[in-house]
């Protein structure tokens, strides 16, 4: 635990609300609710609304284990501790895709708002391509990579300086959305707008079409923020009352701003855009920026062409900071090289995991050159990333009761039911061929826990491969549902529309239980336990073995 020691506490509850609301509020703001109404029209509002709620019911179970662990990098450590390497490890890389390949993904935004602009130069930054992805041309790329080092290099020296600019930074970001909001909403609403369907003609609430973005026009993309105040727990003074105020605290406020923004989106955009193809006709590049020189605010477009670049190189540098926590997660793991756990003693940042997230940020960089199709790929990687929370939490609370919670969950078997199934649904959401090709990510890394296993001499690996069958299982039965599910989720449509999500429901219950019934006390929980985790006068308390029991037959 040297190098664990060695990562200071420097970090404050607001300071870590505000990492968590700085990642929040990226680029999916700027891009969000104009993907949102393209799906959905106006039912948009309640795409957030009820992503909110969703991506809550999952960050409070991780609330309860960042405070119980906090680590840095402790997204990554939850799973091996609740389950053995093998469910470390997927749960470990599908984080770490979802989140590594979000700073280039704001530097793209940033350069794509930049083609906005009215010099020609800019606007040879990003090209367009109607029915496809756009893409940042070979000086946009240039820009994007050079604002990824800025990232790096602002995170490079110290925590402390990364929280001090990260929160002065946030608080921009909250102002400049809200007011946005406020001022197109003042500029003139049009309340017909609401009325207009998302291919033209009138509105009428498609729950498949909200459903859908909320798992893939930005929502999930933009919520997953949470993670980071979690990802910086080891940083935290008092984790166990910072973790919950910061996860709560950033998912409340942004949803306030989020919903706020699509409704002036859809009331300010002028009603003879919609008149030909609906909310799917509108075509922007840099989409509030456009809106406002539209209704003559063109002060206010000024203010959002500069924050493109605050806003997204805000998330930038917090997801720089909390992938290189990751990676030193990874290596505590022990799937990882030696080196990447190390510390540097004087500015208590993990460098050689920082060096390694910039060379896997350029590759993301080069191979998905518009913010369309990697932000694509985040979201169902993030969806999967999700799934270990709720089912290492409720294990924990029977296989280490005696562990120190310093925030504990109540009606924790319920919300970690809820989050689970509605997991389970969101990857379900994102439709089929995507889901698959997300799913089939996951199988590409596992040689490198195969070498790392062999390197141990196959250590507990029967025990490690029992405690995984279930998140095995469900992977390979949710990418068959979503092949054969109804057509609005892309599937072949063997399945009926509705009956497909009562399915989903059922399956994310079945595998929820099973995978709690599947945790055993891993080596990892069996070292923790004689570590500085184990509080004294929790050995008093007696295992609530009765609220297991009704989840799991278990005692």
């Amino acid at each position: 635990m040297a190098n664990q020691n060695a990562i200071r506490r420097d970090v404050g509850p607001f300071a870590l609300m505000f990492t968590g609301l700085g990642s929040i509020i990226g680029s999916g703001w700027l891009f969000g609710a104009w993907n949102a109404a393209k799906l959905a029209g106006p039912g948009a509002i309640w795409a957030w609304v009820l992503g909110a709620v969703i991506i809550l019911s999952i960050a409070l179970t991780y609330a309860e284990l960042g405070a119980m662990f906090p680590e840095s990098g402790g997204m990554v450590r939850y799973g091996h501790y609740s389950h053995g390497s093998l469910v470390g490890f997927i749960a470990a890389w599908a984080n770490w895709i979802a989140i590594v390949s979000v700073i280039p993904v704001e530097a793209e935004a940033s350069v794509q708002y930049m083609a906005g602009w009215k010099w020609q130069w800019a606007q040879d930054l990003y090209h367009a391509m109607p029915g496809k992805h756009g893409e940042l041309s070979h000086m946009g790329l240039g820009i994007a990579a050079v604002l990824v080092i800025v990232y790096f290099m602002l995170n490079y020296w110290s925590v402390k300086l990364f929280a001090r600019s990260n929160s002065l930074i946030t608080i921009i970001k909250l102002i400049i959305p809200a007011a946005t909001g406020i001022a197109l909403i003042a500029s003139g609403f049009h309340s017909e707008n609401l009325a207009v369907g998302a291919a033209g003609g009138s509105h009428a609430n498609d729950f498949a079409a909200i459903l859908t973005a909320v798992a893939t026009a930005g929502i999930v993309f933009s919520f997953n923020g949470f993670q980071s105040p979690v990802n910086l727990a080891g940083e935290a003074r008092n984790p166990g009352r910072s973790i919950p105020f910061a996860i709560i605290g950033a998912i409340a406020l942004a949803t306030v701003v989020y919903v706020l923004l699509q409704i002036a989106y859809l009331g300010a955009v002028p009603p003879d855009l919609l008149a030909k193809a609906g909310w799917k006709g509108i075509n922007f590049s840099s989409p509030f920026a456009e809106l406002a020189v539209l209704v003559n605010l063109n002060w206010l477009a000024i203010l959002l062409y500069a924050d493109a670049f605050v806003s997204p190189s805000g998330t930038g540098m917090t997801y720089t900071a909390t992938t290189a926590r990751m990676i030193y997660g990874m290596e505590r793991n022990g799937t990882l090289p030696a080196i990447f756990g190390r510390i540097d003693p004087k500015s208590g940042v993990p460098r050689p995991a920082m060096w390694l997230n910039l060379v896997v940020s350029f590759l993301f960089l080069f191979f998905f050159r518009g913010w369309d199709s990697l932000a694509a790929v985040i979201s169902v990687a993030t969806i999967i990333s999700y799934l270990t929370g709720p089912v290492s939490v409720m294990t924990l609370r029977r296989t280490a009761p005696e562990l120190h919670r310093p925030f504990r969950l109540a009606g924790l078997p319920i919300i970690a039911a809820i989050a689970f199934i509605m997991s389970a649904e969101l990857l379900y959401w994102a439709k089929w061929p995507l889901t698959g090709e997300i799913i089939l990510l996951m199988v590409v890394a596992l040689p490198v826990y195969f070498y790392y296993q062999a390197k141990h001499g196959w250590m507990d690996f029967g025990a490690h491969l029992k405690g995984a069958w279930w998140l095995i299982a469900y992977l390979v039965t949710l990418a068959v549902v979503s092949k054969f599910g109804s057509a609005k989720f892309g599937g072949l449509g063997y399945i009926p529309y509705g009956w497909d999500l009562a399915l989903v429901a059922v399956i994310g219950l079945v595998f929820f239980l099973w995978g709690v019934k599947s945790g055993w006390r891993t080596p990892s929980i069996v070292a923790e336990r004689s570590e500085a985790h184990t509080h004294p006068d929790d050995l008093q308390i007696p295992p609530d073995e009765d609220e297991v029991e009704k989840m799991t037959g278990h005692r």
